[in-house]
């Protein structure tokens, strides 16, 4: 995991009526090593926290940056591959279920989190997952963050968290977390009636970085996620042959499209979370295009990489109504909070391919071997299935290419796996080490209309061909 560091303006969390004010030593919670913090002043968010400002003792709410952020001049951000983050006890909660660790049967191959239990944060549906592999001397870690939905939370998505020593066998959390040690859910909808968060929230990306104005040698994650008011948009897409949807919601025959705009929360053990305050009125990091703008509906998984110093770059999707297509687009920041648009870069496919109707839910990774950028995507075909693609492109911009315009991974048959209605949400992971290959994490949807989270893994170092996972060979 490539972490970076950054020049900001140190960060405070300042009481709310709903949170209790709390001085705390705070420790940033990493997969394996023992640093601690200096001493800052930390207001412990609970799972459905809204924070109107978010600043580190001395200074000021909002980063004194640039407003040119196309430039690199001055970068606020630097890659730090030494950093090191704090291990959480190897305590768990009560509360902690394990993954099934029975090997997969043809009906669940590929499945890695099923649904959780009844009466659990996430036992009505799963997806949106954001994997991260941390590796040390000692031990090998992993966290997903995912979106969850209980019986009793009207169809509102949560964020959550499950941890694996392989990522294959994962424990989660039936309720929201209470420590660092725990798992579960870890972050609600807002409550601010202004807020662009209200309906629901999925994670787009979890991203590691450090301020050096906390002078502290450890990490802090930043979450990067899409946040839902209750503002319905209207959209003629009657044309398509399927209801357009935002968010994805399987149990949904209505077509409902709501506003969705990019949001930011900062953790110092990627459990507690507090939320930025963006530009934007709502709180949200920036707003939908204007009237005739490819992305005037809404904005959805924004998808953060670092490239280089004073670079972050994000890729998101929305609904391009002019062109009646999915598409991708992508912004650019140098302090990971002030975002200008570059436009669009990606679009429908060729006609009679998978993604004839656009592509939408980016994940994109920066190669270790070649140094190429990587796009997985959702592909949605002329008939509204969905499949996975890929895209490679150079410089992670403009000039991004189809993998010979078929799908990497397909809807399963019964004989392959569970998977026969829909895949999508891919999650790219490269594995270091003695493993050469790749790890795609992705939402699979049955016949049912039963949800999970999979993994299939590449043929070696084959990026462009996937297989569903079916055990680990002995």
């Amino acid at each position: 995991m490539e972490a970076v560091s950054a020049t900001m303006k140190a960060i405070n969390f300042p009481a709310t009526s709903t949170v209790p004010r709390a001085t705390v030593s705070i420790t940033v919670a990493s997969p394996w090593s023992q640093t601690k913090l200096n001493m800052l002043t930390f207001y412990a968010p609970n799972p459905n926290t809204r924070f109107s400002s978010i600043c580190l003792p001395r200074c000021s709410r909002k980063p004194n940056t640039d407003t040119n952020n196309e430039t690199a001049q001055n970068p606020t951000f630097e890659p730090n591959p030494s950093l090191t983050t704090e291990n959480p006890s190897s305590a768990v909660s009560d509360e902690v279920i394990p993954s099934s660790s029975n090997p997969p049967s043809a009906l669940s191959r590929g499945l890695v989190l099923d649904l959780g239990p009844v009466g659990s944060w996430d036992c009505t549906d799963i997806g949106s997952p954001v994997v991260k592999r941390f590796l040390s001397d000692e031990e090998e870690r992993w966290y997903m963050w995912y979106h969850g939905v209980s019986t009793d939370s009207q169809g509102s998505d949560s964020i959550g968290l499950a941890v694996s020593s392989n990522g294959v066998h994962w424990e989660r959390g039936k309720g929201a977390v209470k420590s660092s040690a725990d798992v579960g859910l870890v972050m609600s909808c807002g409550n601010d009636w202004w807020a662009f968060d209200t309906q629901s929230i999925r994670p787009g990306e979890v991203v590691i970085m450090s301020s050096a104005k906390v002078r502290a040698s450890s990490a802090v994650y930043w979450l990067y996620y899409t946040g839902y008011s209750n503002e319905k948009v209207d959209i003629s897409a009657d044309s398509l042959g399927f209801k357009v949807q935002n968010p994805e919601n399987q149990s949904s025959q209505t077509g409902e499209v709501l506003r969705s705009l990019p949001g930011l929360a900062i953790s110092q053990d990627g459990r507690h979370w507090a939320r930025i305050e963006g530009e934007h009125h709502s709180g949200a990091l920036f707003d939908v295009g204007s009237e005739g703008d490819w992305d005037s509906l809404f904005i959805s998984s924004p998808q953060v990489v670092f490239h280089g110093n004073g670079d972050l770059r994000m890729y998101y999707h929305s609904f391009d109504v002019g062109n009646g297509v999915f598409s991708i687009g992508m912004a650019r920041s140098r302090d990971g909070m002030k975002w200008i648009k570059l436009g669009k870069i990606m679009g429908g496919g060729p006609k009679g391919c998978f993604d004839e109707l656009g592509a939408m839910n980016p994940y994109v990774v920066k190669n270790k071997k070649d140094r190429n950028y990587v796009m997985a995507y959702e592909g949605v075909g002329a008939d509204g299935r969905r499949s996975i693609g890929l895209a490679m492109s150079a410089e992670g911009l403009k000039d991004w290419r189809r993998v010979e315009d078929e799908t990497v991974l397909k809807l399963a048959t019964m004989e392959d796996g569970w998977d026969s209605k829909g895949i999508g949400s891919p999650c790219l992971v490269e594995m270091d080490g003695d493993v050469d290959e790749w790890r795609l994490y992705y939402r699979g949807i049955g016949n049912s209309g039963r949800c999970g989270i999979e993994m299939a893994v590449s043929d070696g170092s084959d990026i462009t061909r996937f297989r569903r996972w079916k055990g680990f060979q002995v």
